[in-house]
This record gives C-alpha cells, structure tokens and sequence, in this order.
C-alpha cells in the first residue's frame, strides 16, 4: 500500500504522472541513455498490459503497473485501446462487491483492487483518454466504494483510491466532466466521506466538492434549492467544528476555499435571493431575508470558529481559492 499512499496524499498528485527529470530532458549523455531506454520501458509495460487479460498473471501484473505507471509513457491510452484491458479491470472492481456489506473485505483483496484502481486513475487522467473514460461511466463502477461505512485500513485504502480517481477527472477545468458527475450522486457520497473518513480521504471529497464549485454549474446546481445548500453548509460547519480539536490545515484550506466560493460569488447571493431564504446554518432553521440584506445573512451562515480567529489562516488573496 505504500505505492497507493504516496499517490493519493495530495489531491494535487491527481493529474497522473510526475514530470520529468532535468536529466531526462534534452541532449546529453543522460538524455540519450533514456531515449535509448524508452523502446524497452514500453516493450515491457506493453507486456505487462497484455498479462491483465491472463487470469494468472493479472495479479502482478497490477502491481508492477501501478507501481510502474509513472514511468511508462502513454500507459493511459495503451490501456484504454488495448483488447479486453478495461474489461479485466472492471472485473477485478466488481468481483469485491459481495465483500462490502458485510463488510468482509481483506487487505490483499483490497490492495489488488486499489492497483487496478491506479490503473483507472491513471487513463482518467490523461486528455485523451478522460472524456472517453467518462463516456463509457467507468465512474459509475467506483461509487459503491465510496458507499462503505466501514472505517477499517482495506475499506479506506478503497475510498481514498476511488477519490483519487474522481479527483483525477475534476483536476483539469471541464465542465463536461462536472456535467456528468453531477448527473450522479457524487456529492452525498463525497459528503458522507467528508463526515467519517480518514483526514486523508475527507482531504480529497473536500477537493471534488471545492473542484465542482468552482465551476458556475456545479455552483447553481449546490444553490439550485435550500436542501442541497444546507446539505454541502452544515458537513463543511461539522468538519470545521472538528478541526478545531484535530487541526489539519490542508483540509481546512479546501474547506475555507468552498466557502469563499459560496460567499463570494454573485451568482450564490442572487440564487438565495431568487428563493427568498437562506438556511442559518448554526440553528438550523429558515430564515426569510430581503435582497438587500442576503450578503450580510450569508456571512452569518459560516461558523463562529472561521470568524473568532480560532483558526489563524486566510485565504482571501490566494488566487488557487478563486
């Protein structure tokens, strides 16, 4: 599980592979010993791709290619086009499924699970395989790992690999991608791993929810009805309140940044002002407000501790917040 940890510990790793080395770039010596080794490197990811298709080789073969995948140029299309790979993959993914509820999975069906998901990760997050992958709702396949309960190592190495793979596809600006997530039930599943995941996993659902508000229709479509603003408002209210005990300032950052996306943008104020109401997060309760005083509401809404100086951060001037 080391390979999956060292992936998925930063929601800004989910762009796929590393960038090169300054010796792999250009002339010299160290530039034409790996230009000399590129032919091999892919002989043997091309190998180990054909070996996903052999029952009895497909084990390895996952390990060595999700420990591997940075190294292998265009992995992600020689996956996505090569015979029968995607299927094999999604074979591994739906043979756990009985092992969820109850939740009986172990730590090597997991792990063997979790390469096949870096695998996906991977072709998620390269341009010419991510609107297909999206096409064909691969996706859809990942959503009942983040409908798990159980906070157990095998169950959250799960979630957190399925978030990544997620995290992929809202990594790069596309409103397509977040036109079709929000078709699914992406942001209560995110929602339910903001509340009882790892710091970790909650780190990468807050990510996906910051990722789908920044873009103007997963915005109107969080502010499209009270519910659905109450329901993203009070799990950011509850991570904050928890924050203050188990600082995380990562995490906070992702939530600060959702708010400030809520707060800030006019098309948040004339949403609440086209319904009349706004949701008072602290007590729960609806309260009618005029036009004129919504902005001044809305400040209300974020909780105590972001305003009392609890948590000494801002990220007002923070151009990644906007």
């Amino acid at each position: 599980m080391a390979n999956l940890q060292s992936s998925a510990s930063e929601p800004s790793s989910f762009a796929g592979a590393s960038p090169p080395s300054p010796s792999s770039i250009g002339g010299g010596a160290g530039g034409a010993a790996s230009a000399a080794q590129e032919p091999r490197k892919m002989a043997s990811a091309e190998q180990l791709v054909l070996d996903l298709c052999d029952r009895e080789l497909r084990e390895n073969a996952l390990l060595e290619l999700s420990k591997k995948r940075e190294i292998f140029q265009d992995l992600a299309p020689l996956l996505w086009h090569s015979f029968g790979t995607i299927a094999a993959l999604l074979q591994e993914i739906v043979s756990i499924y009985p092992a969820l509820s109850p939740p009986v999975l172990s730590a090597g069906a997991s792990n063997r699970v979790c390469n096949a998901l870096a695998l996906l990760q991977c072709v998620a997050s390269h341009p010419d395989t991510r609107i297909p992958f999206l096409h064909a709702h691969v996706p859809l396949f990942l959503y009942p790992f983040l409908n798990t309960f159980s906070k157990t190592r095998p169950f959250e190495y799960l979630r957190l690999t399925s978030l990544g793979v997620i995290g992929a596809l809202v990594k790069v600006d596309d409103t397509e991608v977040i036109g079709f997530l929000l078709q699914t039930e992406i942001i209560p599943l995110c929602l339910r791993t903001m509340e009882m995941g790892s710091e970790l996993s909650k780190t990468v659902a807050t990510f996906i929810v910051q990722k789908i508000l920044l873009d103007d229709i997963g915005l109107r479509y969080v502010c499209a009805t009270p519910e659905r603003f109450y329901a993203v408002g009070s799990v950011l209210g509850n991570m904050v309140i928890s924050l203050a005990d188990q600082p995380s300032t990562r995490l906070l950052k992702h939530i600060i940044r959702c708010y400030l996306r809520l707060s800030d943008n006019p098309r948040f104020v004339l949403s609440f002002i086209w319904h009349q109401m706004i949701l008072h997060l602290s007590s729960h309760v609806l309260i009618f407000v005029l036009p004129r005083r919504a902005c001044v509401a809305l400040h209300n809404c974020l909780p105590d501790m972001l305003k009392d100086g609890t948590f000494n951060i801002s990220l007002r001037d923070d151009p990644a917040t906007r």
